[in-house]
């Protein structure tokens, strides 16, 4: 299934557990791959750019893991937005990405979330007291995210011990939703979920120390089928401005 929704000038694919298409590209325009958890901030960001720059824009959103299998079985995009470093590295030594055009973005951060008040303390003790029914997270099979939650759990030594009460998600907006929805007492999501203008203002949170997972460094790159290199690169150097890297921050990435 795919669902479109165009809001304003923005025009956005939003992938739903299927195959994604090549999006038609014009001239003036840049067709971008997104990793999910970057939905929300390119809301914000496509507008900024759009009267910044002339051109037009195309996003197509899903898992970094199903983007890149999309994208090596020949979606064209110009320019692909990961939620990671390995994936748009892999794609460049597979001559899909242009040499040299890989660059971190932002580093993300990951939240246990509920949208109970007062469930999840500062310190995510609540993990231990068991008091829960279900955690959400997303599938590590396809997310840097999920692949981060994994990883926290281990380092906690609860991994094994919380399989019975684990429900992983096909994707971020996915697992949100398990929470945000109270079947799921508790999420590990990208704090861009949760985060507007610097604030969570629903739920309760704990916001997971890096530490306890690799680093989430989400990494933008040049596809070498680009339509348009002129368009893209104009969109990659805006992604380095101060506009919107001031975006980014008010949704809870981290900043290079």
């Amino acid at each position: 299934m795919m669902q479109i929704s165009l809001r304003g000038p923005i025009f956005i694919v939003v992938l739903l557990l299927c195959g994604l298409m090549s999006l038609p590209v014009r001239a003036g325009e840049v067709s971008i791959a997104v990793a999910s958890d970057f939905a929300a901030p390119m809301e914000r960001l496509v507008p900024l750019f759009q009267k910044d720059s002339g051109y037009t824009v195309k996003v197509g959103v899903a898992t970094s893991g199903k983007l890149y299998a999309q994208l090596k079985g020949g979606a064209v995009f110009d320019v692909f937005l990961s939620a990671d470093e390995e994936t748009p590295k892999r794609l460049l030594q597979e001559g899909l990405a242009v040499a040299g055009s890989r660059f971190v973005y932002a580093t993300g951060r990951l939240v246990l979330w509920s949208a109970q008040p007062d469930f999840v303390d500062d310190k995510g003790a609540v993990l231990n007291k068991g008091n829960f029914n279900m955690l959400a997270i997303v599938n590590p099979w396809y997310s840097p995210y999920g692949v981060a939650a994994k990883e926290t759990l281990t380092k906690l030594t609860m991994w094994n011990s919380i399989q019975e009460k684990l429900s992983k998600g096909e994707n971020v907006t996915q697992t949100y939703q398990l929470a945000v929805t109270e079947k799921a007492d508790l999420a590990f999501i990208p704090i861009s979920q949760v985060m507007r203008d610097g604030k969570v203002t629903q739920g309760s949170w704990w916001l997971v120390p890096s530490e306890l997972h690799k680093p989430i460094l989400q990494s933008a790159v040049l596809m070498s089928g680009a339509k348009d290199q002129a368009a893209a690169k104009a969109f990659l150097a805006f992604l380095k401005s101060e506009k919107a890297r001031a975006v980014m921050h008010g949704f809870g990435y981290e900043l290079p």
